[in-house]
C-alpha cells in the first residue's frame, strides 16, 4: 500500500513524513512517500495533503503544478481513496477561502473558511498550542481517542462546514473551533497530528488502516 503526501512546496514536511514513514511501519501499512509527482499521487492508496501559510498562497501552489490537481481529483473524486488534509491542506476541502480574498477551494466540504473569532478579548489570534478535542460524532479516525485528549493548532482561520454532519471534532477556543471535518472518504484535520504526540500519531495510524 502507498501513501502519497502531496509536496506543492506550501511547508515543511520532513516531520509529516517521518510521522506517516512511523506509522506505516508499526500498522503494516506500506510505505508513505512525499511526492509532487502527478503518477505517484494518482495511483496512491492513500492521500495526504498538507499545507502552511494562507489560503490563496495555498491554492495557487497546488493549482500551479503541472498535473498535480488532476491527479488529486483522479484519486480522490473518481477512484475514492482515502484522503487526509492537514491544516490549509483540510481548509482546501472548503467550497470558499476567506483570507485576504476570495478564492475557490476543492469544494468537497461545502463551506467556508472564515477567521477564528473568540469571544475573549485575551484570547489570541493565531491560535496556537494544545487544545483539547471535542468528538462530535464517533468514526474510525478516533478509535482509541477520546473527547479531551489534546492536539496541537497553529492557525488563525477555520472551515466551518455548512452541514453539521460534516463537523466531526470541535475545540473550544472563546468560541466553537472545528478541529476534525469529514465526508464520505474524505477527512480533514486543522490540527497538526505529527506534532500532536501520541494522540496524533494514533490518527495517523488510523487513517492508514481506515478501510472506509
Amino acid at each position: 500500500m502507498l501513501t502519497a503526501i502531496i509536496d506543492y512546496e506550501s511547508g515543511n514536511l520532513h516531520s509529516a513524513e517521518k510521522a506517516f514513514q512511523r506509522m506505516a511501519a508499526e500498522t503494516g501499512a506500506g510505505t508513505a512517500v512525499v511526492t509532487a509527482d502527478p503518477d505517484v499521487v494518482a495511483r496512491a492508496d492513500r492521500v495526504v495533503l498538507p499545507g502552511d501559510g494562507a489560503f490563496p498562497h495555498c491554492a495557487a501552489e497546488l493549482r500551479g503544478h503541472s498535473g498535480l490537481m488532476d491527479a488529486l481529483r483522479e484519486a480522490v473524486e473518481i477512484k475514492a481513496r482515502p484522503f487526509m488534509g492537514i491544516c490549509v491542506g483540510m481548509q482546501l476541502m472548503a467550497t470558499t477561502g476567506h483570507e485576504y480574498e476570495e478564492t475557490e477551494g476543492l469544494r468537497w466540504i461545502d463551506g467556508d473558511v472564515v477567521k477564528i473569532t473568540p469571544e475573549d478579548p485575551k484570547l489570541k489570534v493565531p491560535h496556537m498550542g494544545w487544545n483539547d478535542l471535542v468528538i462530535d460524532r464517533p468514526h474510525p479516525l478516533f478509535d482509541g481517542i477520546a473527547t479531551g485528549d489534546h492536539v496541537y493548532f497553529v492557525h488563525s482561520y477555520h472551515l466551518r462546514p455548512a452541514n453539521p454532519a460534516d463537523l466531526m471534532a470541535h475545540v473550544d477556543y472563546g468560541s466553537d473551533v472545528t478541529a476534525v471535518v469529514g465526508h464520505g472518504t474524505r477527512l480533514g484535520l486543522q490540527f497538526h497530528p505529527e506534532k500532536s504526540a501520541s494522540t496524533g500519531l494514533r490518527m495517523i495510524a488510523n487513517f492508514l488502516t481506515w478501510a472506509p
